[in-house]
């Protein structure tokens, strides 16, 4: 199914001249300079071609014959290569002969009966090169190891572009150098076509190696079966190996101008919609982009994000803000991750835009808490970082981020499922072991639990009185959960030890017992009570009204207990005790209705709120 979307896909682009897809026995490679020969194949120059646009000399992409999948045996590209296959020549090869040698051959063999002038000319230059040449002008060392290519003086097209050339490269093809490919049935066209032995290599995965990797192959005798070796364990067609791995390196390129590819920790995730013009796709391209990794500032972009969130939410179709865009399009998601030398599949979703875009809505939807913590939609990578450790003066890692987590989200947010519960379980365990407790690890907490909640009614049948209380967006004074009451609880008995004690405590109750609390409250909560009367204390003399408000929240929450503080409280009722500490601790700083401080707390506590919150967020 993938191989076959993918081949699907390329076909449309070549069809359409996508810049830079090379057709069937090409590809895009990078070269830096060029060999002018004359007619009789004398030397006239050697130009570096090399982009100068930016600080310093890059490559040129250049489409060229594909090249061979070298490991450790000596292979010569067809009319280019680096200068040890072409010159003889090499900074690093040890055995810089012996691949010219192969370049010569292969030439020698394949062009010995071309008429062409061109092809010709190269014959003549390379049967009268010898390495000891390069020493001289105008070549240069800064050429060892770079490719080239060749071309006729006075014409712009390359010796690999000419008509004649290209004739000789589909006659390789068909022979794979000699070697009569074996026919069978294409697994993705269904048809008997010679079957690749190899497939091309797949670059551009972050974490693979830089050579490239596969999805499909097979380089040991373990894996051969019924005496099928290498590519015949599963014959695949050379045009399609080609195909599905020249538009797969094209969806992976990197740059600025490529909006088909996130990354999201380990995962390279590449996708492409399928619709009835170029029009329609490029724009749900686009869309399907913005919506899976909106952008962190508030620009043009996210204000278009939350738009087309708010209208897929109230159950209106995308064409009402862009006739482009319609949701019937077909979207293709491939998540792909590094293994040694090939590739996992981390995840795979095909579906309509609009399908895609009423999961990232309830995706959003699930994760929304009052107060939002964030200006825009968070992106599945900002989720991902929560869940890593924060250290203190440094920007967490995505690197730090398990990879399985990854790929178990992303399945959750396309496919509409359960998130993973190792997202909730990663969350606590980082809260407890860096006291940070921000706004998105509070919405994590929300979006795990609200969709399991949701989830599991469904499947169960509305009515259900078993079925817990739901998990509060915004400050629910009328809860019951213990988990969410204690969280409550904690954030105001912290509240009253930052409002005594001010600037001069070192370590908040947070940063000693939060981990304790939120798992054995009986154990905690009694100490926490008693030290807060000493604070209860000292602002009853200093702020008094302060003291009032907080000695009516502890009232309020403590009621709503059981006679007992829980012994322990499961996975569930510490992701609300999260939820809870985070609504008290907000409330603060949004005055709700009927619910504002009395006129007579002093600006210090202000101050001493308003730190708390930088801490938090």
């Amino acid at each position: 199914m993938i191989l076959q979307a993918l081949h699907t896909y390329y076909q449309r682009l070549l069809a359409r001249g996508e810049e830079g897809l090379a057709p069937f026995g090409y590809s895009p490679e990078k070269i830096s300079y060029e060999i002018v020969l004359t007619s009789d194949g004398k030397l006239v120059a050697v130009n570096d071609i090399r982009d100068t646009s930016g600080k310093k000399p890059l490559p040129r992409l250049m489409i060229v014959p594909q090249p061979e999948k070298r490991t450790m045996d000596v292979k010569s590209n067809f009319l280019w290569d680096k200068t040890s296959y072409v010159l003889g020549v090499s900074a690093s090869s040890k055995r810089a002969d012996k691949e010219h040698e192969a370049f010569k051959a292969l030439h020698q063999d394949s062009l010995a009966k071309a008429d062409d002038a061109g092809l010709r000319a190269l014959l003549v230059f390379l049967a009268a090169w010898t390495p000891q040449r390069f020493d001289e002008a105008p070549f240069n060392p800064a050429m060892l190891d770079t490719n080239l290519v060749f071309r006729i003086d006075g014409e712009k097209q390359y010796l690999h572009e000419r008509g004649a050339a290209q004739t000789v490269r589909a006659q390789l093809l068909d022979s794979d150098g000699g070697r009569a490919a074996p026919f069978a049935s294409c697994l993705v066209l269904g048809e008997p076509l010679p079957i690749a032995r190899l497939h091309p290599a797949i670059k551009g995965v972050y974490g693979a190696q830089s050579s490239g990797a596969s999805i499909i192959s097979f380089n040991q005798e373990s894996f051969a079966s019924y005496g099928k070796e290498q590519g015949d364990n599963a014959p695949v067609s050379e045009q399609a190996a080609f195909a599905y791995t020249t538009v797969l390196n094209h969806l992976l390129r990197r740059g600025e101008h490529n909006r088909q590819r996130i990354q999201i920790g380990d995962a390279s995730v590449v996708f492409w919609a399928e619709a009835a013009d170029d029009a329609q796709a490029q724009a749900a391209e686009l869309a399907f982009e913005m919506l899976l990794n909106p952008p962190a500032d508030d620009t043009q972009e996210a204000a278009q994000v939350r738009q087309i969130l708010e209208n897929v939410a109230k159950g209106r179709p995308l064409y009402e803000l862009d006739p482009k865009l319609q949701d019937g399009t077909r979207m293709y998601v491939l998540g792909l991750a590094p293994n040694a030398s090939r590739l996992s599949i981390r995840f795979w979703h095909v579906g309509t835009l609009g399908l895609f875009a009423t999961r990232l809505a309830q995706h959003a939807h699930d994760f929304h808490i009052e107060p939002l913590p964030w200006k825009t939609e968070p992106a599945a990578r900002r989720v991902l970082l929560a869940t890593v450790p924060h250290r203190e003066g440094a920007m967490p890692k995505m690197d730090d981020a398990f990879n399985n987590l990854v790929g178990e989200f992303m399945r959750a947010v396309l496919g509409g499922g359960r998130y993973p519960r190792s997202l909730l379980v990663n969350t606590l365990m980082r809260i407890r072991t860096d006291g940070n407790l921000a706004g998105m690890r509070a919405a994590i907490c929300k979006g795990v639990l609200a969709r399991e909640q949701r989830l599991g009614r469904r499947a169960s049948g509305f009515g259900n009185e078993t079925q817990p209380e739901e998990v509060p967006v915004s400050l629910d004074k009328e809860s019951t959960s213990p988990g969410y009451r204690l969280g409550r609880l904690f954030a105001v008995l912290e509240a009253a030890q930052r409002g005594a004690l001010g600037g001069q405590v070192n370590a908040t109750i947070r940063d000693r017992y939060y981990g304790a609390a939120s798992a054995t409250p009986a154990a905690v909560f009694p100490v926490l009570l008693r030290n807060t009367q000493n604070h209860l204390g000292k602002l009853r003399k200093e702020k008094p009204g302060f003291a009032v408000n907080l000695e009516k929240d502890i009232r309020e929450i403590v009621d709503g207990l059981s006679d007992s503080f829980p012994r322990s409280l499961r996975i569930e009722e510490q992701g609300r005790f999260a939820i809870g500490y985070y609504h008290q601790s907000q409330s603060r700083f949004t005055k709700s209705d009927g619910d504002s401080e009395p006129e007579n707390v002093d600006d210090s506590a202000q101050e001493i709120d308003s730190s708390a919150q930088g801490a938090l967020l």
